[in-house]
């Protein structure tokens, strides 16, 4: 897989076309000139979503109604594909060759890994980052599980009005269960999927960390069910549907779903000790990392190439000595892309990169 030039209209301050380098590109520039936003156009026209705004047709640029990304991917030496995402006021269609095409079937088409400040959450913050973060690498080497994920979102939602409507009306508690009875079944059937797709991915994950490419510390990872303790999680679905008949009147009391696999979590242990409560910002940073290899080893084992790596403002992240093992470990794996504010690390690590450079949204390339 290898994007091989990318061109941008009226998506956030970007204009123009990037042609991209086979291994390291580095997107160099002043602060506030657009370099984060080319990572984020790569990363929408891989994944159709942002990682800067849940809401995409915010990145329209101001006073404008349509903006578009589209990108030239060589997926083998024979077939080359042009996708493209356009976005005109709320909505947003996708193509391939020309072709529209529906989420599922144009998922899949690149992929990506980003490593940013933000992405730090997946260590320092809720277990809604972590299961974020799994989902995204499940839908990776399985694209279908993005409906699987949207499905199970729906019941949910449906669950939680009727619980609400019930607790406004003060229905009873037989009602209730009555009524919940068949979004339970749905809830049940979905999240069975989901618990297993998280847990095998996990293991998975697991088994390819890099542990210390970094620190001396080990790291290591465990998917924790919000059901674990309460009985027998290996016919997870019969424990939840037992579960959910014992639990209608907490449910009720707090007119939310209070057993699925919405509120599972990821456990990431460095040394034994958990990494969010006791780990220095450096050892986060590094473990963040690892996941990211890691995730880009699982897909290249399911896929045998490996996904696009977009590290934005890494030089704020980590220091040039862990820098300089991060590209070297990835110099002949993945086509990565960095951004930089630093002409110190466009001459520490520019000799053998495409170096691009961004004023006010629009790229040049850059001779070396």
């Amino acid at each position: 897989m290898l994007l091989e030039s990318l061109e941008v209209h009226n998506f956030r301050n970007l204009q123009g076309v990037i042609s991209c380098g086979q291994h390291l590109n580095i997107i160099f520039g002043e602060n506030g000139q657009g370099k984060t936003n080319w990572l984020e156009a790569i990363y929408t026209l891989a994944t159709t979503k942002s990682f800067k705004t849940a809401r995409l047709q915010d990145a329209i640029n101001f006073d404008e109604e349509l903006a578009w990304i589209r990108g030239t991917v060589q997926q083998s030496a024979e077939i080359r594909r042009t996708i493209q995402v356009t976005l005109q006021n709320n909505s947003k269609t996708l193509s391939i060759n020309g072709k529209k095409e529906a989420v599922n079937r144009y998922l899949g088409q690149l992929y990506t890994v980003v490593f940013n400040a933000d992405e730090l959450e997946i260590i320092r913050g809720t277990p809604e980052h972590r299961r974020k973060f799994l989902d995204a690498g499940i839908v990776g080497i399985y694209p279908p599980f993005v409906q699987t994920l949207a499905d199970y979102n729906r019941v949910i939602k449906q669950k939680n009005a009727l619980l609400q409507s019930a607790q406004e009306n003060e229905f009873s508690l037989e009602k209730t269960a009555e009524m919940l009875e068949i979004w339970n079944e749905q809830l049940v059937a979905l999240a069975a999927r989901i618990h297993k797709a998280r847990i095998r991915y996990v293991e998975r994950l697991q088994g390819v960390l890099e542990k210390k490419l970094f620190q001396r510390e080990e790291i290591s990872i465990r998917y924790v069910s919000s059901l674990e303790g309460k009985g027998d999680l290996s016919d997870y679905a019969a424990l939840l549907t037992e579960r959910l008949k014992l639990r209608v009147q907490a449910e009720l009391a707090s007119g939310y779903a209070l057993l699925g696999t919405h509120r599972d979590d990821l456990e990431i242990q460095f040394d034994g000790r958990d990494l969010r409560a006791f780990g220095s910002s450096g050892q986060q940073r590094s473990a963040l990392l690892l996941l990211q290899i890691a995730n880009l080893s699982v897909y290249f084992s399911q896929h045998n190439e490996y996904p696009l790596f977009l590290l934005d403002d890494i030089d704020a992240e980590l220091d040039y000595k862990r820098i300089g093992q991060l590209l070297e470990f990835l110099s002949d794996k993945t086509q990565t892309f960095v951004t930089t504010s630093k002409e110190s690390f466009v001459e520490k690590f520019g000799t053998n990169a495409n170096l691009i450079a961004v004023e006010k949204g629009m790229p040049k390339t850059h001779e070396n």
